[in-house]
């Protein structure tokens, strides 16, 4: 009999089409997906709630959180994540202390064999992913490995945006007199993968608007028409000179999107 519960923890924002994915991926291995929705964006303005709650769901491991108070006025972007992710740990009390606590940004969908049997030899683990970006099979080589999602026991859990920011692979290389940086880390490699912008260039163009790295907020990097460029010539978003290369669909991706092409060919090439 399993002891150690796997719980699923995100923050949201409007993306229900890739909760969708992540749903249909890891239903049968999670046992409780964590979704924390902000009526406000990370700029401060108030959106509306996005999440919408489908009947295939099972609204028996779904946890839906909303974080209705304004984000304080002297905080910005980067600190606004951070409370918003720091408010799923706040209501984590329906776990024990011995539950794995996985984190991901919305678009890093973890393994699902990863999690059977899943067993953590450190203190907090990092999953190694691909990374792709605009369409589920345009390759990413150049931030392959991603490192996606984080997972502790609860009881370790002492800041969701500490284990995201501050649980590094780079930790590992620093002498062991650097005792600032946590080293009880497991790598897991081939961790799932990162989807990264399978959205529409106006939906692309909404999230660099309010999303914590500011400086890709402005008309260069927002404007539709130059993301629809960049996704048609498969190039980054940011002007880094990276260009990405469509890969065949096989049995290193997730059973559900093959046996579910004709829904997802839109994010195919």
């Amino acid at each position: 009999m399993k002891n150690n519960k796997i719980i699923d923890c995100i923050t949201f924002f409007d993306n229900n089409f890739m909760f969708e994915i992540r749903y249909n991926i890891l239903v049968n291995y999670v046992d409780y997906f964590v979704i924390c929705e902000s009526k406000y964006d990370h700029t401060g303005k108030l959106k509306k709630e996005n999440f919408l709650f489908k009947n295939e769901y099972d609204a028996k491991k779904i946890k839906y959180i909303l974080l209705d108070k304004p984000f304080p006025k002297d905080t910005d972007r980067w600190q606004n994540q951070a409370i918003q992710r720091d408010y799923i740990l706040e209501n984590l009390d329906f776990t024990d202390e011995e539950d794995f606590i996985f984190f991901s940004d919305p678009d890093e969908i973890i393994r699902p064999e990863l999690l059977v049997n899943f067993n953590l030899k450190k203190k907090y683990g990092i999953l190694l992913q691909d990374c792709f970006n605009y369409k589920l099979n345009l390759f990413n080589s150049y931030e392959s490995p991603w490192e996606g999602s984080r997972v502790t026991k609860k009881k370790n859990l002492k800041s969701i945006d500490f284990m995201r920011q501050k649980i590094l692979v780079k930790n590992l290389r620093y002498n062991f007199l650097r005792i600032d940086k946590e080293k009880s880390i497991e790598l897991f490699h081939n961790g799932g993968w990162h989807f990264n912008n399978l959205m529409s260039p106006q939906e692309i163009s909404l999230k660099l608007k309010t999303f914590a790295h500011k400086e890709f907020s402005s008309q260069e990097f927002t404007s539709e028409e130059i993301i629809k460029y960049k996704i048609e010539k498969k190039i980054d978003l940011f002007g880094r000179g990276h260009t990405y290369k469509a890969v065949e669909l096989n049995k290193k991706f997730p059973s559900y999107i093959l046996n579910n092409l004709e829904k997802f060919k839109r994010y195919i090439i």
